[in-house]
């Protein structure tokens, strides 16, 4: 790899550390090529992706970003999956490791936040971006149905005592 192509890694690597919501860093010592597709794929499904890139140049890539924090964290041979999604990388990642004894988190960053392996794991139970607009949705839609349900109750109610009260003289 020549200077040029390790200044355009450099120049990448920086960009995902500025912009993803979440990063985090794991050891893939072990993995075959299979299973680091499936991590691809799971990754890219989510909205994220994978990167492998060595750890001086990711670590000059870090200087001055705000996830700097995860630079002791890049040793041996490390892999990130990053995502814009705050939690979309952190469930791939923690899905993935609960699969793959191979795959061990080490941390990550969320922002200017640090985060060790079971800050990975905290983030991972958070609810994704989707879900949190599905669950707000439902909560702006209820009043609505709550409101047509009343409306239509009394009518029903009414209806009801009527059948009630002809049951009763019939008699």
């Amino acid at each position: 790899m020549d200077r040029a192509q390790k200044e355009q890694l450099v120049d990448e690597l920086g960009q995902i550390f500025e912009s993803s919501g979440v990063v985090v860093v794991s050891h893939y010592v072990g993995l075959t090529v299979a299973e680091m597709q499936d991590l691809r794929a799971r990754a890219r499904a989510a909205g994220g992706a994978v990167r492998v890139a060595k750890n001086r140049l990711a670590k000059i890539a870090l200087d001055g970003k705000p996830c700097e924090s995860i630079a002791d964290l890049l040793t041996g041979m490390t892999v990130l999956t990053y995502s814009d999604d705050p939690v979309a990388a952190a469930k791939v990642a923690q899905d993935f490791a609960k699969e793959n004894q191979k795959f061990v988190i080490l941390g990550g960053a969320m922002g200017e936040n640090a985060l060790d392996a079971a800050g990975v794991e905290a983030v991972s139970k958070m609810p994704s971006r989707e879900e949190l607009i599905s669950t707000i949705a439902g909560m702006l839609g209820a009043p609505a149905s709550n409101i047509a349900g009343a409306i239509g109750a009394p009518a029903s109610n009414i209806a009801s005592i009527l059948s009630t009260i002809e049951d009763k003289a019939a008699a």
